[in-house]
C-alpha cells in the first residue's frame, strides 16, 4: 500500500471554492478508481485554511494511475493558483491488519 498525508495551505479567499473542487475530486477517485482505498479531506479546526488529506492507495500502480485520471488532472489545473503550500508526507502503517476493521466499522 501507499499511504500519504498531504499538507495543503489554501489562500483564504479561495477556501470555499477549493473545498468544493477537492470534494468533487475525492468522491470521483473513490467511486471510479478501484485502487484508491481512501482520500479523506480534513481541515484544522483552529486554522481552516490548513487542509489535510489522508490518501491510501492499493499499490504504486494504483497511485500512478490516479495521477493520470481526468478528474485528478482537472483538480490540479483548477486549484493550482488557490494553493499557497503543498507538502506530501509518505507514511508507513504500523498495524496493517487493523485497517480493514476500521473501514468495516464505518459501515455499521
Amino acid at each position: 500500500m501507499i499511504i500519504r498525508i498531504a499538507k495543503i495551505k489554501v489562500h483564504a479567499n479561495h477556501r470555499d471554492e477549493y473545498i468544493a473542487i477537492l470534494n468533487e475530486e475525492a468522491a470521483a477517485s473513490i467511486k471510479l478508481e478501484p485502487g484508491v482505498i481512501c482520500i479523506y479531506p480534513m481541515y484544522q479546526k483552529e486554522n481552516p485554511n490548513e487542509i489535510r488529506l489522508l490518501e491510501i492507495y492499493a499499490n504504486k500502480k494504483a497511485y500512478q494511475s490516479h495521477l493520470e485520471t481526468p478528474h485528478f488532472k482537472s483538480y490540479k489545473e483548477k486549484t493550482r493558483s488557490m494553493i499557497d503550500t503543498l507538502e506530501l508526507i509518505d507514511m508507513k502503517a504500523l498495524d496493517k491488519e487493523t485497517m480493514p476493521q476500521i473501514f468495516n466499522k464505518i459501515k455499521d
